[in-house]
């Protein structure tokens, strides 16, 4: 039986007795492997004081607009009557160029992975990493033996179809992904598709490339593909809970059973809709030009450091970097009152790693003083 590999074709610790990934089982904890796949960008910034600035949370600052909020302030009228998805799913159906029949609408892109995780029957997932980590959480919960196929550094975290075993019959990539930046070209992520296999692909920060290039989104050419979509991160809504999944119809019901009654609140719904106009897409690519330059940015900053290898190209609103001594660079970083997310949660990653998001020029130049006084504390 094949054993997932480093995406060079060597194994790392495949599936052992009865499809065991290096030694650990399902479980129902939130650590594997030593790694805490329950451990979220949020957790960075909840000291109480609101003093830190804020890298750690891949979520647009500044948001929602305010033509957003006054559309959901709009929906409050309506809380007495049961929410009606229908006109949401229709508009995301529009938006993608497809029927609504392969649109599911869910409290945001995690509830999607833990409906996979439950209503799907597969035997052997894989996920590929360094990715968020909620889909192998959700598959663990759910009892599943997950499998994982562990892209390198020394590659650019590029992905290599033939790592991945032949016989998985589930596979969940991110695009671009989190928390690397990087964005596999559509073609090779679509080589990951055969007949019974479920390919996840999780875009959740697709918005935030322009001109959505290597999307998957709408494609009906791709076997057993399954796009989840976000739009926390864009407009500001991880406390509101939207996002949707689009696949074949009999997928889409297969999911659908496994929902409860009415699980997107008619709020959420109302934001799905005005964030399906033509006005909030011309927002998004705007948005998405301006993360890229804010980004160059960012990226042309960190390049000062020597001690900082940052991994590019990058195409989210992150950036993943490398330096020795991370843990306690972030710990100063916090007492100069920036918060970044710690790497070594990420399978793949360890304790050198870090994640930035993207900011405005301004709040980037503050950040790189702060970070330059932070390696200056390190310890020789």
């Amino acid at each position: 039986m094949p054993t997932p590999t480093d995406g060079r074709g060597s194994a790392v610790g495949g599936y052992g007795h009865e499809g065991t990934v290096d030694g650990h089982g399902p479980g129902h904890g939130h650590a594997s492997d030593g790694h805490d796949l329950r451990h979220h960008g949020d957790a960075e910034v909840r000291d109480g004081s609101g003093a830190l600035t804020d890298l750690a949370v891949n979520v647009r600052a500044d948001t929602p607009p305010s033509w957003l909020r006054e559309q959901i302030a709009a929906s409050l009228t309506s809380l007495a009557a049961y929410p009606d998805g229908r006109a949401a799913r229709a508009a995301v159906a529009r938006r993608h160029g497809v029927e609504p029949e392969r649109v599911l609408l869910t409290a945001g892109a995690a509830e999607a992975f833990v409906l996979l995780a439950r209503a799907l029957r597969v035997r052997r997932p894989v996920v590929v990493h360094p990715q968020f980590t909620e889909p192998e959480a959700a598959l663990r919960d759910a009892g599943h033996e997950v499998g994982r196929v562990l892209l390198r550094a020394e590659d650019g975290f590029r992905l290599d179809p033939a790592a991945v075993p032949d016989d998985a019959d589930l596979v969940v990539i991110g695009n671009p992904t989190n928390p690397t930046s990087v964005l596999h070209p559509a073609a090779l992520v679509a080589e990951l598709a055969r007949p019974g296999r479920v390919l996840v692909v999780d875009e959740a920060f697709m918005d935030a490339v322009p001109g959505e290039r290597e999307a998957l989104a709408g494609r009906r050419d791709v076997p057993g593909l399954v796009v989840l979509r976000s739009l926390t991160k864009t407009w500001g809504l991880a406390g509101l809970r939207i996002g949707y999944v689009l696949a074949a119809p009999e997928t889409v019901r297969e999911l659908e059973r496994a929902q409860p009654l009415w699980p997107v609140s008619t709020p959420a719904l109302a934001a799905a809709q005005a964030c399906m106009t033509p006005r909030a897409l011309a927002e998004a690519e705007a948005v998405a030009g301006q993360v890229a330059a804010d980004r160059a940015h960012l990226l042309a900053g960190l390049a000062e450091f020597e001690e900082v290898t940052a991994v590019a190209p990058a195409a989210g609103p992150f950036v993943l970097i490398r330096l020795d001594g991370a843990a306690g660079v972030r710990e100063r970083l916090r007492t100069l009152g920036f918060a970044v997310r710690r790497g070594d949660t990420f399978p793949g990653l360890d304790d050198r790693w870090l994640r930035l998001a993207v900011r405005d020029r301004a709040t980037t130049g503050r950040f790189l003083q702060a970070l330059d006084k932070a390696l200056v504390l390190a310890p020789r």
